[in-house]
């Protein structure tokens, strides 16, 4: 597992790009617009977007944001995709 922190400037993108591994996105202040050419939508601050491996994806911030990447998992292994359970 890697933790990678990233700031982005108001009207900052990061252009699209795929993963080899699944990624989360976590962020701690500002939001983010995403795209991932299938569903767009903004993730704010306190919330998570999970990005599954090879999914192409975009985002990018209206004001200024900071944000956790959590890499998990091995460039190579095979994976699963994610999902998220609710206790019952």
């Amino acid at each position: 597992m890697r933790v990678v922190g990233l700031r982005l400037r108001a009207g900052q993108r990061v252009p699209e790009h795929r993963n080899a591994i699944p990624v989360a996105l976590i962020v701690t202040g500002g939001r983010l617009q995403f795209d991932d050419g299938a569903q767009a939508g903004e993730v704010g601050e306190g919330e998570m977007l999970l990005i599954n491996p090879g999914e192409r994806h975009t985002y990018r911030a209206d004001v200024a944001t900071s944000a956790f990447l959590v890499f998990a998992g091995l460039p190579g292994v095979r994976s699963r995709t994610w999902s998220l359970r609710r206790r019952s």
